[in-house]
């Protein structure tokens, strides 16, 4: 009995500077780690990261820091690792090439919602599909529509194509354009349009409407006409304002040009 003791005390002492040393690590380490979890969350919050974002990665940050914490911990009071650590590699690769999209998507994720290319609310175009942003998730973006669809678009989509955002500069420019004859004046039309578009409701005068040319075809003048609103009334003015360039151009007794083949004027049935 006294022999056994006797081992013990002498274990004991052996391995008590050690523990010492490692129970003094995890308790420095885990208040490092702490501090390097509440930096990271201080830091994304000042610059408008997403809050629901935000005490993800900083959690995230925080689990992986612990777990190499008590691996450094264990190696100090002499417990081997290594053969667990190679596990936990070949299984942490398996699970990467399984989700090998899943983690791009998620990656590309956490890079939209750090450097903000969009939020949500505005318009744009991604993957040659526009509408306006509806949620910016972990894996997708989805997007509404004009006709009321939902479309989802993997998160890599956007990081690996081009994104247009109409709503980045505050308005965005609606292009309408419509067939002029040759015979007409091309003054006495520009004039009549930039006097009855200004009045509608969703037209910005800075900038400021426009009518101009577009190109000259063989039998007649592509007219354009140009004019700036809000990217949320953007389908509400593109509709209104070439309802009234009609009603303009009727008024005025300003013929359109039709196809080729078909005269000018009204189209009669007999």
């Amino acid at each position: 009995m006294e022999s056994k003791l006797n081992k013990i005390i002498d274990i004991a002492l052996e391995y008590s500077p050690s523990v010492m040393k490692a129970v003094i690590v995890l308790l420095v380490g885990l208040w490092i780690i702490s501090q390097i979890a509440k930096v990271i969350k201080t830091i994304m919050l000042k610059n408008e990261v997403s809050k629901d974002l935000t005490p993800f990665i900083s959690s995230m940050v925080s689990v992986l820091l612990k777990v190499l914490l008590i691996f450094s911990v264990a190696e100090m009071v002499g417990i081997k690792t290594t053969s667990f650590i190679a596990m936990l590699g070949a299984v942490g690769f398996a699970i990467g090439m399984a989700l090998q999209g899943s983690l791009s998507n998620f990656a590309s994720g956490v890079l939209i919602l750090l450097f903000k290319p969009y939020k949500t609310d505005d318009l744009v175009e991604i993957d040659g599909q526009k509408g306006w942003v509806k949620a910016i998730e972990i894996f997708n973006t989805t997007l509404r529509t004009e006709t009321n669809q939902n479309i989802i678009i993997p998160n890599s989509k956007v990081t690996s194509d081009s994104v247009i955002n109409h709503s980045s500069n505050g308005h965005i420019r609606v292009d309408l354009f419509f067939a002029m004859p040759y015979e007409e004046d091309y003054e006495k039309v520009e004039t009549a349009i930039l006097k009855d578009i200004v009045l509608l409701d969703d037209v910005m005068t800075t900038p400021s409407p426009s009518v101009g040319i577009e190109s000259f075809e063989s039998h007649n003048i592509n007219v354009g006409v140009f004019l700036f609103c809000k990217p949320e009334a953007y389908w509400k003015l593109y509709y209104a304002a070439n309802n009234q360039i009609k009603v303009t151009l009727g008024q005025n007794n300003i013929k359109m040009a039709y196809s080729e083949g078909i005269e000018l004027g009204k189209i009669g049935m007999k």
